[in-house]
């Protein structure tokens, strides 16, 4: 999946999408004295700048070396004749501290404890995964809320209703706010979520 961002100028969305468009958009609005220019992270919910210097064709080549394209995207390498011993996975070697009886555990598992320690990652992220997606959403929102709104009517309220995940007093706690700051609050903490 592919990164997306969000400038505002002002209380006004002014671009949404990948790097290279909202760049390019923001560079085209040009500064702004009296309304500043923010660009979103829309994953993260913070705040980035882009070097928005020079022509057109180098602030995307800048942005294409910081953002690499998603990995569905990247052409595989031409496949090369394998030489003996195990294949190459992209494994990165990370050290990890257990206790003696961990590592007892862990050696006793069929495939040792490199597969039992993939093994258990796997299963945590499956179980766990919508609620981990719910809390980014979440974290994003807020975030972004933190900057855009932060000196709102109800803003404190209205993060405790984000944070209990009470999506309809949340929503009309916000109602009033400017629509393009309020709709890119929902958008963050809900999209995911029916």
């Amino acid at each position: 999946m592919q990164s997306t961002f969000t400038a505002f100028i002002g209380r006004r969305r002014l671009a949404s999408g990948p790097a290279g468009e909202v760049a390019l958009a923001v560079k085209r609005a040009g500064p702004r004295p009296d309304e500043p220019i923010i660009i979103f992270d829309d994953g993260t919910g913070r705040s980035i700048d882009f070097d928005l210097r020079g022509e057109d064709r180098e602030v995307l080549a800048r942005l294409a070396k910081l953002m690499p394209p998603p990995a569905s995207e990247v052409a595989e390498a031409p496949s090369e004749p394998r030489g003996r011993g195990r294949p190459k996975l992209g494994v990165v070697a990370r050290e990890v501290t257990l206790l003696p009886r961990h590592w007892e555990w862990l050696n006793a598992q069929p495939g040792g404890a490199s597969v039992a320690l993939r093994k258990l990652v796997d299963e945590a992220r499956r179980a766990s995964g919508d609620k981990d997606r719910e809390r980014q959403a979440r974290d994003a929102a807020y975030h972004f809320m933190s900057t855009m709104a932060g000196n709102l009517p109800q803003f404190e309220e209205a993060s405790r209703a984000l944070f209990a995940d009470d999506r309809r007093r949340f929503t009309g706690l916000i109602a009033d706010w400017p629509a393009d700051i309020r709709d890119h609050i929902v958008k963050l903490a809900y999209s995911d979520r029916a």
